[in-house]
């Protein structure tokens, strides 16, 4: 028998020493998953925009809780978790219990020093945004596990992600750290930080201008979109918004309009029109018409806003005045093809280029129809999304020349260097000398035009009102009105283009009355914040009717 315990002890000592060994570390060991912090999103500047704050996931190794109902009175005050639900989780044979999750730093410190038998903690992150709902629709959110799903965070998910890392130490039969045990581990790699074009107070005083208009005209929704005239977006702001830290939100309401949805901007898209008649050769800003209210088209009718004596207008005066009907006559030696190759070079018709995801992408007439060439010449039949529509005046505002909208500066390495993100595309649409006489007769809008709010004294501004009909689903045709304002400032040495429109207003319908002043609030705003100064160069004099002198508004 001795020989037999002696021949057991060698084996289990000796011959199956560290096997042994290995089994009983492993019971003892806890294996924890250290989670990379997610990169930081910052606006122009630096401020942080999304950022991820330290926190933990509280669990129980339910087989170490002597006393449950006890430890979950204690733990309560803690955790935000009702005393009942925690003693559910407490009672069992379970050795992973999630308690809760995203508990703050500082209330598992309280925690820790109760010392209770079982309770354990899980290293991990929360995302947090500083400005709550600002640039919500821009930077998306993530989901419970920490994925980016819409916005900025959902396109750069792999960029923000980095790399998780683990940890594990050994642990007593109370479940409780043996210090002199030992520990593995692998550091986590953080995500990359990303850098937007974004301002961050000119985000907050669009939404802000945006909110209030919607409120005040009683509209469904509007969109606010501000770019610099290379592209850079400098503001996108949508109403209705969400806070992206609110996992409750329903997903429908998450949404970002300015480039989700589509829609038929009206009379804002005339200066495309003006621009391939003058780039073609078909006319100049003093070529004149003899413009009624109201013309009849192969059946036809189409009319102006408002009644007018029959007149002999410029095409700068039908500009100004925003004649549907003249717009139709001046276009009328413009060929189809050429009409719909100047639509598609602006961009209508393919993706904008920002690369957020969700975009809707903008129709073209339909050339099976003859009656959609006179509607497109005054900006229905035609639909885009609000970041196009901003690049249109953008390539104007940039002697001709369209870059692709971009939200995104580049990443950020630890030394705080940044890697530019790709250059954008680029192309010409039409020369300099046209976008001049364009944004020259955009001038004549705001000082002697339909678009006087967009006035800013000191600056020259450039701009254009547009009240379009609505096309509805829900009444199977249109109904209602798309209330908008487009332009850039100084108009003379452009540096901020903005887009303003209110679908389906109550209180009111007219673009220069209703989005008008938000464009006039979100240019002034970004004027000072680009430290620009004012222009000191006296505005066009070009004549809006063929007996008039030629204008000059101080």
């Amino acid at each position: 028998m001795l020989s037999l315990f002696a021949g057991r002890l060698l084996q289990l000592q000796g011959v199956d020493a560290s096997a042994y060994a290995t089994v009983a570390d492993n019971e003892r060991r806890v294996d924890q998953t250290v989670s990379a912090t997610r990169g930081t999103i910052t606006d122009r500047s630096g401020v942080p925009l999304a950022t991820t704050i330290d926190s933990v996931n509280v669990f129980a190794d339910q087989t170490r809780v002597e006393n449950p109902a006890l430890t979950a009175r204690m733990l309560a005050p803690f955790v935000d978790v009702d005393v009942a639900t925690l003693e559910r989780g407490l009672v069992g044979d379970r050795q992973f219990e999630y308690l809760a999750k995203d508990v703050d730093v500082e209330r598992w410190i309280g925690i820790a020093d109760l010392e209770l038998d079982g309770i354990h903690a899980e290293r991990t992150h929360r995302r947090t945004y500083p400005g709550g709902e600002l640039g919500a629709n821009i930077l998306g959110f993530v989901d419970a596990s920490g994925v980016g799903q819409a916005g900025v965070e959902q396109v750069f998910n792999p960029t923000l992600t980095g790399r998780d890392g683990s940890f594990s130490d050994l642990r007593d039969g109370n479940g409780r750290r043996i210090p002199s045990g030992a520990t593995k581990s692998e550091q986590a790699v953080p995500g990359q930080d990303l850098r937007l074009t974004i301002d961050r107070d000119l985000q907050w005083v669009a939404q802000q201008s945006l909110a209030a208009a919607v409120e005040k005209s009683g509209a469904m929704s509007g969109v606010a979109v501000a770019m610099t005239p290379d592209g850079k977006v400098l503001a996108l702001a949508t109403v209705p918004t969400f806070d992206p830290a609110d996992l409750s939100t329903p997903i429908e309401a998450r949404g970002n309009a300015a480039v989700e949805e589509i829609y038929e901007p009206g009379s804002v898209l005339k200066p495309l029109t003006v621009a391939a008649l003058i780039e073609e050769g078909l006319a100049t800003p003093a070529s004149t018409y003899t413009v009624a209210d109201r013309i009849v088209i192969d059946g036809e009718d189409y009319g102006d806003h408002s009644p007018h004596a029959t007149e002999r207008m410029t095409l700068a005066g039908i500009l100004a005045d925003s004649s549907n009907v003249g717009t139709i006559m001046a276009a009328d030696p413009l060929p189809r093809e050429t009409h719909d190759a100047y639509l598609r070079s602006f961009g209508i018709g393919e993706p904008s280029g920002l690369g957020l995801p969700g975009e809707g992408i903008g129709l073209l007439p339909d050339d099976r129809y003859e009656a959609t060439r006179h509607t497109a010449a005054f900006g229905q039949g035609v639909s885009m999304n609000a970041v196009t529509l901003t690049s249109i005046y953008a390539t104007i505002a940039n002697d001709g020349v369209r870059v692709a909208p971009t939200v995104v500066v580049g990443t950020v390495g630890p030394d705080g260097e940044i890697t530019p993100a790709p250059a954008p595309a680029e192309r010409r649409v039409i020369s300099p000398a046209t976008a001049g006489q364009v944004s020259e007769m955009l001038e004549m809008v705001v000082t002697d035009g339909t678009g006087k709010t967009g006035a800013i004294p000191g600056y020259r501004v450039a701009g254009k009102t547009g009240t379009a009909q609505r096309f509805n689903v829900a009444c199977g045709g249109y109904c209602g009105y798309t209330a908008s304002f487009s332009g850039f400032a100084p108009a003379d040495d452009p540096a901020i283009v903005v887009s303003v429109s209110l679908q389906d207003p109550v209180n009111g319908r007219y673009g220069g009355v209703l989005a008008g002043p938000v464009f006039n609030e979100i240019v002034s705003y970004g004027l000072q914040a680009l430290e620009v100064p004012p222009t000191g160069a006296a505005p066009p004099a070009l004549p809006l009717r063929e007996s008039d002198d030629p204008v000059n508004v101080d």
